[in-house]
């Protein structure tokens, strides 16, 4: 579904990114995990065109898209939850979910769907977003991703600053996906909840990756874990 192969990416004259490879397969979650300024979401923005990689190569759904403007590789079906949510905070979230809709080979979630995953959601939609919680709004981004009929969804730090309650929500939404054969790119620095929905990991720091592997292996390898990401 998603393929890196040796990506490297510049801020200005800067380098961010050193020949990073990673895939992820249909139906797969995969966490990509490290410090803060390791890479994880300067790899999110060169995959949606926001960032464009320099060198290497990137692939969607069979097509490279490396060179691509953001918008196209949106229609292919590629959705996105970032980590400052952009919603458009004077629309309603009934606005915000309406126009996010678009046709894609894959199945867009139901208004429903998203109303059974994110009980509140339902009775925000009359709301102007500016007035929501941070936990609402991440609801709305979320949704907005689902309803775009998406092959592969990229998370940017889904469960930051929320209560317990929507960040289980947000993770069981993630399994949800996979279930559904939808891919799914985590960036998360709470390691536990992202070693709990991921098959794989991939761990970056300094531009670069330095660890690849399953998610049970780096669970169970308290030392690793130390030594690549602190916990």
């Amino acid at each position: 579904m998603l393929e890196l192969d040796t990506i490297h990416t510049f801020y200005g004259d800067t380098q961010v990114l050193f020949g990073v490879s990673l895939a992820v397969a249909p139906g797969e979650v995969v966490a990509l995990l490290g410090p803060n300024g390791a890479g994880k979401t300067t790899t999110l923005r060169s995959i949606l065109g926001l960032t464009p990689a320099r060198q290497g190569r990137i692939a969607f759904d069979g097509r490279d898209v490396t060179r691509l403007p953001t918008h196209e590789i949106a229609r292919m079906g590629l959705g996105w939850v970032p980590d400052d949510r952009r919603i458009f905070p004077t629309l309603t979230v009934a606005r915000n979910l309406s126009i996010a809709r678009k046709k894609t080979r894959f199945r867009a979630w139901t208004l429903a769907e998203c109303f059974e995953t994110f009980s509140a959601l339902e009775y925000l939609m009359k709301r102007e977003c500016e007035n929501l919680s941070g936990g609402e709004m991440q609801m709305v981004a979320i949704s907005r991703a689902l309803l775009g009929a998406p092959g592969l969804v990229l998370f940017d730090e889904p469960s930051q600053g929320l209560a317990p309650k929507v960040v289980q929500d947000v993770l069981k939404t993630i399994t949800r996906l996979k279930t559904e054969g939808i891919a799914v790119l985590l960036v998360e620095q709470n390691v536990h909840s992202a070693l709990a929905v991921a098959d794989r990991v991939v761990v970056m720091d300094h531009g670069c990756v330095v660890h690849e592997g399953t998610a049970r292996e780096l669970l169970d390898d308290g030392a690793k874990r130390t030594r690549w990401l602190g916990v």
